[in-house]
C-alpha cells in the first residue's frame, strides 16, 4: 500500500518533532537512548520527506514541514519543558500558521 503524499509529510512532520525533542533530552548526545531516536527519527523524517518530493512542490513541502515543526515544537516545549512563549512569540507562529493556510489554499502550486 502507497501512502498519499500528504500522509507522508504528516509522518515526516511528527518523526522530525520527536527527534527534536529528543535532542535536548540526548544532553549533546551524551545519553544513548535520547541519541538513538534523534538519528532514527530524523532518519524518518528525511526519508518520508524525500517521498513527498515525488509529488509536492518543494515550496509547499517545505513550508508545511518547517510551519508545522515549529508550532509542533514549541507546544511540545510548553509541555514537557515549561517553556511558555511570550506574546511576540504567539503572534509570530500565528503568522507561520497563517503563511502556511494561504500557501495550500490559495497559491497555484499544487501537487503534479
Amino acid at each position: 500500500m502507497r501512502l498519499p503524499a500528504y500522509a507522508l509529510l504528516g509522518i515526516a512532520i511528527v518523526a522530525e518533532v520527536i527527534a527534536t525533542s529528543a535532542m535536548r533530552a540526548s544532553e549533546g548526545f551524551s545519553r544513548l537512548v535520547p541519541s538513538v531516536v534523534v538519528v532514527l527519527g530524523y532518519g524518518v523524517a528525511f526519508y518520508c520527506l524525500s517521498l513527498t518530493l515525488k509529488s509536492v512542490p518543494v515550496g509547499v513541502v517545505y513550508a508545511v514541514w518547517s510551519g508545522a515543526g515549529i508550532v509542533l515544537i514549541t507546544l511540545v516545549a510548553v509541555v514537557l519543558y515549561r517553556q511558555v512563549p511570550d506574546v511576540p512569540a504567539i503572534i509570530g507562529l500565528g503568522l507561520i500558521m497563517a503563511g502556511v493556510t494561504v500557501l495550500n489554499m490559495f497559491s497555484k502550486m499544487q501537487a503534479h
